[in-house]
């Protein structure tokens, strides 16, 4: 159904505990990941206390760039944790961690709750939270439990998720853009023992370098930062933004949201490092300039649901026509 013909509310009792029937089935997901629910969904509580929130407000008519603003803000204040996707030594599993975040499942978990609450139900559970995590998340929209499926590099992501219709790669277009030439694609199988699966399973690493050469070869622009503030003024609420970096190793060392405050400034929403939380930082081109590592910034542009592409022959020739 269009997000345009979306009720005005989810359903009475979405914050009802699940029912046995309910819980079974999610079990039963769970085991087909062969990952317990524990280790794949953490934050239960939190997710149905959001959820409740945002039936009884009825987010689901808000545009998706608003939408995902008010999911992100009941993340904020929320502690920053790093490598949260990496959940099990061998096998990987769609995941969510309302506990404690980094700046990946920051963006990702705000973009899949708004996305979620756009398919109309009157309850919602944490496996269509992780169906959505799911699409966004893995190279083709699928995850069989190989690591490499995963789109570990964030300007991957942008065109990935392009051809699929959930968010478009604004970049290119935006006045000032710039192609990154000549970038060295390596930082996970140089600092392989810093992610679980490749630290325990050597035979990855190799497919993992085949990946990140293939990555390098992309064709990604950035908005160097000196021409930010100039480009301000056409960001949205909602907007990814990819912190483009100087460094070889790969496009991007951080990632997060815009947020346009009151004030009308377009700040820039993250969990931060350095803060140790979620926070809602400064202006984007105020927090680019802060730090002589960051080179400028990737846009993409989260699209309503209704615009998502799930014929695989249609997204393959999207994401040819993306990367060349």
């Amino acid at each position: 159904m269009s997000s345009l013909t979306r009720r005005s509310t989810l359903g009475l009792g979405i914050c009802s505990l699940w029912s046995e029937a309910a819980r079974a089935e999610l079990l039963i997901e769970a085991k087909k990941r062969d990952l317990p629910m524990s280790t794949i969904f953490k934050g239960e509580a939190r997710f149905q206390s959001i959820m409740k929130k945002a039936a009884g407000e009825n987010w689901r008519d808000l545009a998706i760039g608003d939408r995902i603003v008010k999911f992100a803000r009941e993340l904020h204040g929320l502690p920053y944790e790093n490598f949260t996707l990496e959940i099990d030594d061998h096998i990987e599993s769609p995941s969510v961690n309302l506990e404690g975040l980094d700046c990946w499942t920051f963006f990702e978990q705000s973009l899949g709750m708004a996305r979620m609450v756009a398919i109309e139900k009157d309850r919602y559970t944490p496996e269509d939270l992780l169906k959505q995590i799911e699409f966004t998340r893995y190279r083709g929209g699928t995850c069989g439990g190989n690591y490499l499926e995963r789109i570990h590099y964030l300007a991957e992501w942008f065109f990935e998720n392009d051809a699929r219709g959930t968010c478009r790669h604004l970049t290119k277009e935006l006045p000032g853009a710039e192609r990154i030439h000549d970038r060295r694609i390596s930082e996970m199988t140089i600092l392989w023992e810093h992610y679980r699966y490749l630290k325990n399973n050597p035979d990855l690493r190799e497919p993992m370098k085949v990946s990140e050469d293939r990555v390098a070869a992309m064709p990604v622009y950035h908005i160097p930062k000196a021409k930010v503030a100039a480009v301000e003024p056409k960001l949205q609420n909602g907007d990814v933004i990819g912190i483009a970096t100087k460094h070889d190793g790969g496009y991007c060392s951080h990632v997060g949201l815009i947020v346009r405050t009151d004030d009308g400034v377009a700040r820039f929403m993250h969990a931060s490092r350095n803060y140790r939380k979620v926070v809602i930082d400064k202006s984007i081109s105020g927090y680019l300039n802060d730090f002589s590592s960051h080179a400028g910034m990737i846009v993409g542009r989260p699209l309503e649901v209704d615009q998502t592409i799930t014929d695989k022959e249609v997204y393959k020739a999207n994401l040819q026509s993306l990367i060349g």
